[in-house]
């Protein structure tokens, strides 16, 4: 019976591997694709038969990427820094974009969804059903009026008005509230009990309890951020305000595609999305296992 049991386990524990194998390939592939494709030369990337791996390494993508255009590292006001490859300026910007709206809305979400998780207030329901309610809304419904809002206050054509419309994302503050149902109510009120101010109840008790959460919304808010493509393309029109999918986009000629320089461009783009998600992979995959369980 044992031996029965512990072959059936194998086989299950086999096919099981394979099958996550397969799926982890299935997703890896386009990576690849894009990586070696960008050190491949125009025969081999316009080849009708697929070269799977280049025959002669090269840097010619990755250098037309930096020779196409040029833009100040920086501006304060009228004093403008030096000049250095477009490519890297939209890269930066595209970093500080998404770095900044994950920190912002971190910040924000964690402490709405403690508020709503741990406090009993006048409309908290409402509330709570209006913030699920604008999770199912498209972005594309109100852009228009995010787009007056920004000009409104002067900050079209500049990072923050990507950034500011991602600091009241749903989902966060969705995400963080489900988190916290889990966490004991009797630890607050030992808090208030002790003399504890809110503020240092939610710091030094709450959130570090709500750390795995909070990382899976970082994770979440730092992509959805980085790949919001039509909200950058409606907010930012100046090239030293573009942000990387952006420039590689106007790059591109109107009769022809330079797909070794478009692949050169992914390639680059895709390192701050893969250092971001090993950095907060463990807080990730806890927050989603932990939230999901929580009524």
């Amino acid at each position: 019976m044992n031996n029965q049991y512990t072959r059936k386990s194998r086989i299950y524990y086999a096919f099981t591997f394979t099958l996550i194998f397969l799926i982890a390939l299935t997703f890896l592939f386009p990576l690849y694709w894009i990586i070696t494709g960008s050190f491949k030369i125009k025969k081999e990337i316009l080849s009708a038969t697929p070269v799977w791996f280049p025959s002669e390494w090269v840097t010619t993508n990755y250098a037309n990427l930096l020779a196409k255009r040029s833009a100040p590292l920086f501006e304060i006001g009228s004093f403008v820094g030096p000049t250095i490859p477009g490519a890297l300026r939209w890269l930066l910007n595209t970093v500080f974009m998404s770095a900044v709206a994950m920190l912002l809305t971190c910040f924000t979400a964690s402490m709405a969804g403690y508020a709503l998780a741990k406090k009993r207030f006048f409309g908290r329901t409402i509330l709570f059903s209006l913030i699920v309610a604008a999770m199912a809304l498209p972005k594309q419904v109100i852009l228009i009026p995010l787009l007056r809002e920004m000009s409104s206050l002067n900050l079209y054509d500049t990072i923050w008005a990507a950034i500011i419309p991602v600091v009241g994302w749903p989902f966060g503050v969705f995400l963080i509230k489900q988190f916290a149902e889990g966490i004991p109510t009797e630890m607050v009120e030992a808090c208030r009990i002790d003399g504890a101010s809110e503020w240092r109840t939610f710091t030094d008790v709450m959130f570090p309890m709500i750390k795995p959460g909070v990382g899976a919304c970082a994770i979440f808010t730092f992509i959805n951020s980085w790949n919001d493509y039509f909200m950058q393309l409606i907010m930012l029109t100046s090239t030293k305000n573009l942000t990387i999918s952006l420039g590689i986009a106007t790059m591109q000629g109107e009769n022809s595609t330079d797909f070794g320089l478009i692949m050169a461009g992914s390639a680059l783009a895709s390192v701050p999305i893969i250092i971001v998600f090993l950095i907060f992979q463990k807080y990730f995959t806890k927050g989603i296992t932990m939230g999901a369980v929580k009524g």
